[in-house]
């Protein structure tokens, strides 16, 4: 073999780690009806009991930092962008018999039959801080597919969500609070 072939071999593989697959995409900032002044009676206490009555499922809470942690899963649909719905029309076929070889074209139209490729799970986790003047929200979205593999996940700080988190923990009367 010749040796400026084996020279030439590292560069072309190089090439293929240079490049990325994906290029970053600038998420957008929390809205800013997700930090509000922290009113009489807004506690951690009261964050958690209003994220538990949203369905959110409570992973960690710190009193020190004033921080509550939580998350909730959905079953939902994913439109699979990566396979291609249409049918396809036509083929070509290499075949023969005793000795002989022939090919022609097919035309006919396919259906096929697999798991079900649409069904995904959601898992919106939230974070909830209380300080001693201003509660922060912060709202991230995953969603994977059938298979386990992350499709999609941002940042989902808007402000129609912080609205209602914000109105379901005032609406939290203090005899519900945990103590």
């Amino acid at each position: 073999m010749r040796a400026w072939l084996l020279l030439l071999l590292p560069v072309v593989l190089a090439g293929c780690q240079v490049t990325p697959t994906t290029l970053p995409v600038a998420e957008t900032a929390p809205a800013a009806e997700c930090r509000w002044p922290v009113r009489p009676g807004d506690s951690l206490a009261r964050a958690v009991t209003a994220l538990e009555a949203e369905g959110f499922l409570v992973r960690h809470t710190d009193s020190t930092l004033g921080l509550v942690s939580a998350e909730r899963a959905r079953r939902t649909r994913y439109p699979d962008r990566d396979l291609e719905r249409l049918p396809r029309f036509g083929g070509f076929m290499l075949g023969g018999s005793g000795g002989h070889v022939a090919s022609g074209v097919m035309l006919g139209i396919g259906v096929g039959f697999g798991p079900v490729t649409e069904e995904a799970t959601r898992i919106e986790r939230v974070s909830v801080v209380v300080g001693e003047q201003q509660l922060q929200v912060s709202r991230d979205i995953r969603l994977f597919d059938w298979r386990g593999e992350l499709r999609e996940s941002r940042s989902a700080s808007d402000a129609a969500f912080c609205r209602e988190l914000r109105d379901a923990i005032e609406d939290v009367s203090v005899r519900e609070t945990p103590r």
